[in-house]
Order: C-alpha cells, then sequence, then structure tokens
C-alpha cells in the first residue's frame, strides 16, 4: 500500500466553465518543502506553474509558494494565486477566520492584498489580487521584437502605442499589435525572445490587440514566456495588471471601470481576466473551477 504524502487539487482557472482557462494544480502541505520536493512535484504535474500552500497560525495567513514545471519560482500574483484563493474558497477551508478587515495571503514573504466575492448565479468566489501601481518602463524597438513573434515591422501597432516594458510586481514586455488576426498568427522565436527579455530587463511578452466587435473584452491577449519554460500561457494575471497600468498610461481605460481582457483563444483555453485601476494601486480579478482531486503518493 502506497502511503499518502500530499492531497491536490487541479483547477481551471480565470473561468467559470471546466477545461478552460489555465490550469494549475495546488497541493497541500503542512509546512514548508525541501525545493527539490517543490521542482519535482511541479515537474510531475507539467502545467504552466503548481501552487503549494499551508496555513500558518502565526502569521495568521495561508502560505504560498508557485513554481514553473522547469523549477523557476514565481512571485506575481496571477494565476497561480487566483487559483489557490478559489481553492480555499471552494473548500470552504478557515484561512481568513483571523482576518476580519483586510483580507491576504503571505506569497513567499510578500503580503498581498485580496477582495473576495461571490457571483449570485454560479456562486463560484470572485477573487480580486491588488498589485501594485504601475511603473512604465523602457520601450523595445518593434524592429527589434518583429523576429521575436515572426511579424512583420508594419504589423506592430504604432502612434504612442510602443512595445514597453512596465512592472506591478512582475516586469513583462506589452506589445500592441494591429488586429487579432495579426495577434493569432504571432509565433515565438524563444532563443530572440530570450535575448530581448535579458537586455531590456523583462520576463515574459504580452501581446495584445484591440477588440472590435466584442463589447464584453477590450482586447484579445497572448503571452510568450520561454526564458522560464512557458511556451505559451492560456491566462497571465501577472501580466493582465501591467496591461491595465500601460492602458491607463495611454489613456485608453478610465480610472476605477472594470474592464475584462480574453486570453488563450489560440490554444483552445479562452481566460476571461478583469481588471481595475484605482489611484494606489491595479486589482486583477477572476474566478476558477475544480476539475481534479487526488493524493501524491511518496
Amino acid at each position: 500500500m502506497e502511503k499518502e504524502l500530499f492531497k491536490y487539487l487541479v483547477l481551471d482557472v480565470f473561468t467559470k466553465e471546466k477545461y478552460k482557462g489555465n490550469q494549475l494544480a495546488v497541493v497541500f502541505t503542512e509546512s514548508e518543502l525541501e525545493l527539490l520536493m517543490y521542482e519535482d512535484i511541479s515537474r510531475e504535474f507539467g502545467y504552466s506553474e503548481s501552487s503549494f500552500i499551508y496555513y500558518s497560525a502565526p502569521d495568521k495567513a495561508l502560505k504560498v509558494r508557485s513554481f514553473t514545471s522547469t523549477g523557476f519560482e514565481i512571485h506575481g500574483a496571477g494565476h497561480n494565486l487566483l487559483g489557490v484563493v478559489c481553492a480555499a474558497l471552494l473548500k470552504k477551508m478557515r484561512v481568513f477566520h483571523e482576518q476580519p478587515d483586510d483580507k491576504f495571503v503571505i506569497m513567499k514573504d510578500q503580503k498581498i492584498r485580496l477582495l473576495i466575492g461571490f457571483d449570485e448565479i454560479s456562486r463560484l468566489p470572485i477573487v480580486g489580487m491588488r498589485q501594485q501601481a504601475a511603473v512604465i518602463g523602457k520601450t523595445v524597438p518593434s524592429g527589434l521584437l518583429a523576429e521575436g513573434l515572426s511579424l512583420a515591422q508594419d504589423e506592430f501597432l504604432t502612434g504612442d502605442l510602443n512595445p514597453t516594458v512596465v512592472n506591478t510586481e512582475v516586469a513583462h514586455l506589452m506589445v500592441p499589435l494591429k488586429s487579432i488576426q495579426v495577434l493569432n498568427k504571432a509565433v515565438s522565436n524563444k532563443s530572440l525572445l530570450i535575448k530581448l527579455a535579458a537586455q531590456y530587463g523583462f520576463e515574459g511578452v504580452y501581446c495584445f490587440a484591440f477588440t472590435e466587435n466584442d463589447p464584453e473584452n477590450i482586447v484579445q491577449t497572448r503571452f510568450f514566456n520561454p526564458g522560464i519554460g512557458i511556451d505559451e500561457d492560456p491566462a497571465t494575471g501577472s501580466a493582465a495588471g501591467p496591461l491595465a497600468g500601460y492602458l491607463y498610461e495611454k489613456k485608453r481605460i478610465a480610472v476605477d471601470t472594470e474592464y475584462q481582457l480574453l486570453q488563450g483563444v489560440q490554444m483552445k483555453q479562452p481566460s476571461m481576466i478583469k481588471f481595475k485601476v484605482s489611484d494606489q494601486d491595479i486589482i486583477v480579478s477572476g474566478s476558477s473551477v475544480i476539475t481534479m482531486e487526488g493524493v501524491l503518493y511518496k
């Protein structure tokens, strides 16, 4: 008889439908693990990210660590964190019982504040993750990016919208493209994107195009982060925050107004990410559903 080690859930994140959105493994531990075990388990699941959680009584909070399948530790508040909080709420875990006012979790050593509600129809949790106000960084010439995305230089938007590094918690490159058709045909040239990321100081590449006949979503997006082993991601909350800050900086969205973007269409894993810019921070929010449950063995 195999000895049980940890229980786990698999969730689809930034969606209200099973088998859509971004897959996330959530592993329930009792304390911190050895780094090698985090890496081994994350590689075994093979998802873009896996999260490990336990309740810390001294901190009065849920503690979270997240890793890619290649062993890279993730620190941003994206689908790796949204899925964790939804899992705790769906399983009715008492992780916020000592937080009567402001709700938060601790990712590694960082406190991340949350807004929590429930959808009136589905009763699924709706979790908002607070990211820091956006810091606008360097612009990257579209001529350098064209080969990295297998596109022509004239397929990038011009004028005041240029490829720009934006940081809320993680620095990603925002890449405005002329149309959804251009967005859909982009192909990541991994080695070139890794080289540009090192040169300009960003992690992933968040391509977007404005929608024309979709009143629900302001943009469609695609995300490439080959430097940490993510060829393409169907939902990227840590990039949605920087995009919100970029669109606000460029006067394309209004303050204190909620918008939604669509990601993952090309991967047949459509994901809906809501975002809102305030004077102090950026809120990225969404829902998750549980698709699998099981046990890891020694």
